[in-house]
């Protein structure tokens, strides 16, 4: 237990001294220190527990409730005056609802309710652990070079450094607490703070755009946190329980399932809101006007994952009763529409803003169905695309400074002006949708789990949708593997430690692949059978897992063979016309020369983003609010039933 308590409490201590820390060498000195002990920690931590299974400790503190209590209160009040300050009234509203109901509860009922076990471990935590420990803390170190020329392209401007990295360690410390929370009153505190994280993040440049998207952000997640914080009322005040695999037990029971299902539905609620799901994806796509890194770790890799952690954990108590369609129909939806919405994008940070909703969407869709095969692949989906997309964000993030762009159409022939970096990114768009890397083979056990459960909408959902992601993913990798002569090489001013972490993500998006078949053998199976109670029929067969295995081994040996090996003739390149020499330009109608241009076409008119947007938006809203209507309906009834 003492090593889950220092992944809390250690990155806490650095983030102090962090913002103590004014001098470039002594920030990268506590920022590499903090990170390789962090990311030690997490990776002794999952071999100590690795056979341990699910794991409860009862660490009790009552001074540690009152505490949370206090800074609870402390966090409102400053949403409450910058939400003054900036005339961001709703946000105050939120927060002045929020707040009081959690403090009420917890000095009038909470602090009664006793507490078996505030700290729980079990495989898919440990997961969870990995993820932030190690993806994380790569994002901090990568940030230590990008932040140095991200200040550089905003001279004159206040040095906010120091707060950006206080941030950027408080975040990984309250989602350590996030994982590892079995009182949910404990796991509300540390959501909250990844809330106020984020808020700050997405506010970083005080800019008017990144002001207006903070404060969505904010009051988005405030409603979430407003669902968590009725379901924990209700949890107590109605079954005297804070604790989450109580809950859980509680909705495995027949004759608790209606009442269990009205906290688990504001739980999942509460997941939806941070997993960006529509109609709150807007909020995800706002906080790109963020830095690089604050998009990679925050709205890609960890933060929008504690929401499908949620999910996913509360899978066992969905499936086909009221909170378990609403959770399957929102991720179906907005998987669907926000592959859609991503063909229109040329902005590439906004292609992995919608990759990001709709991949979220999936693991959401796969948690609601909750079958031993949803879940299985739904945990399998977080995995790849926590490693994927942080990767994918970290290179749009080093284009962007050396080549000046993020646009998706000034990335021609990038494979000659960073051909490094082109590799880097080429894999990790291979690893998005290509077989046989684990995000295809996870969607295609999601489509299987989806088959078997006999929901035709998803399994449609889900086949469109996928067909979608081809078109963002094949124009992107058709700009960047383009040969465009008499390019200049851009990639020499790039950081070495830049390189060292993306070097290190497309590493682990290759190792994640041939490790596939024994991460999920090792780690995702056994969670799985803890769970829903005995051994089941995998997904994937053997046949299917050695087919997998033979396209793996022939991607290596294709790799390790032809590397460097070449009789390359180079011929002039056709052009339309005649090629000029340069081949740069050729001589079209009437003899002119004109430049070479390559353009993706984007289908605006068809799949525009307000339109997807839209579409999902009101659609996800009105299965949301059919399903608490039922659900208040039904309270209602029994109400007066009961006083009559």
């Amino acid at each position: 237990m003492e090593l889950i308590l220092f992944l809390i409490i250690f990155p806490l201590v650095a983030a102090i001294a962090l913002l103590l820390i004014k001098a470039d060498a002594g920030r990268d000195a506590v920022v590499a220190a903090a990170s390789l002990v962090i990311a030690g920690v997490s990776i002794f931590l999952f071999i100590q527990y690795f056979d341990a299974g699910h794991k409860l400790f009862d660490f009790e503190s009552e001074a540690v409730g009152y505490a949370m209590a206090a800074i609870e209160a402390c966090l409102a009040l400053v949403i409450i005056v910058l939400g003054i300050k900036y005339k961001k009234y709703l946000a105050s509203v939120l927060a002045a609802i929020q707040a009081p109901i959690m403090i009420w509860f917890e000095f009038s009922t909470g602090h009664e309710i006793p507490i078996d076990n505030n700290i729980y471990i079990d495989k898919l935590s440990l997961i969870m652990i990995l993820i932030i420990g190690v993806i994380g803390t790569l994002i901090c170190v990568y940030s230590l070079p990008y932040m140095k020329d991200f200040q550089h392209h905003h001279q004159g401007e206040p040095d906010r450094r120091p707060w950006f990295f206080f941030l950027m360690f408080l975040f990984l410390s309250a989602m350590f607490g996030i994982v590892v929370s079995n009182n949910l009153v404990w796991m509300y505190f540390f959501w909250e703070i990844t809330t106020l994280c984020s808020f700050f993040l997405i506010g970083y440049t005080k800019t008017e755009e990144a002001i207006r998207n903070s404060f969505r952000a904010l009051v988005m997640n405030l409603l979430g946190g407003i669902g968590f914080v009725l379901a924990i009322v209700f949890l107590g005040k109605v079954f005297g329980t804070l604790e989450l695999n109580t809950m859980l037990m509680y909705g495995g029971i027949q004759q608790y399932s209606f009442m269990m299902g009205i906290p688990v539905a504001l739980l999942a609620f509460a997941g939806i809101t941070k997993a960006a799901q529509m109609p709150f994806n807007s909020w995800l796509l706002g906080a790109m006007v963020a830095p690089t890194p604050t998009s990679a770790l925050l709205h890609s890799s960890t933060m929008v994952k504690a929401g499908v952690f949620l999910i996913i954990k509360l899978s066992p108590a969905l499936g086909f009763n009221i909170a378990g369609i609403m959770v399957m129909m929102v991720g179906g939806i907005t998987f669907l529409m926000a592959s859609l919405a991503a063909i229109s994008q040329s902005n590439a940070k906004r292609v992995l803003a919608y990759s990001t909703v709709a991949n979220l969407g999936l693991i959401v869709a796969c948690g609601g169905v909750g079958t031993y095969g949803a879940v299985w692949a739904g945990i399998m989906l977080i995995i790849f695309h926590a490693i994927t997309k942080s990767l994918l964000f970290l290179c749009v993030g080093t284009a962007e400074h050396n080549i000046g762009s993020r646009d998706i159409e000034d990335m021609d022939g990038l494979f000659e002006r960073m051909p490094r970096l082109a590799e880097f990114m080429m894999i990790g768009i291979a690893g998005m949708f290509l077989a046989p890397f684990g995000m295809l083979i996870s969607k295609w056990a999601t489509m299987t789990a989806f088959v078997e459960s006999n929901n035709i909408i998803l399994v449609m959902l889900i086949c469109f949708g996928s067909a979608a992601t081809m078109f963002y993913w094949a124009k992107w990798l058709g700009k960047m593997s383009a040969i465009m002569a008499g390019r200049d090489n851009a990639q020499l001013n790039v950081h070495r430690g830049e390189w060292s972490v993306l070097g290190t993500l497309t590493g682990l998006t290759i190792l994640i692949c041939l490790m596939f078949p024994m991460v999920s053998s090792t780690s995702v199976v056994p969670y799985i059978d803890e769970v829903f109670g005995g051994q089941h029929d995998m997904l994937l067969s053997d046949s299917n897992m050695r087919i997998m295995w033979a396209m793996l081994a022939l991607v290596v040996l294709l790799t390790v063979f032809f590397f460097g090996r070449t009789n390359k003739k180079i011929v002039p390149i056709y052009m339309a016309g005649v090629n000029t020499g340069d081949n740069l330009t050729f001589r079209g109608a009437m003899e002119k020369e004109v430049a070479v241009s390559l353009r993706n076409w984007y289908m605006e008119k068809y799949f525009g983003e307000a339109k997807m947007n839209a579409i999902g938006g009101i659609s996800a809203a009105a299965v949301i609010v059919i399903v608490f209507s039922i659900i208040i309906g039904v309270l209602l009834i029994m109400g007066g039933v009961l006083n009559g």
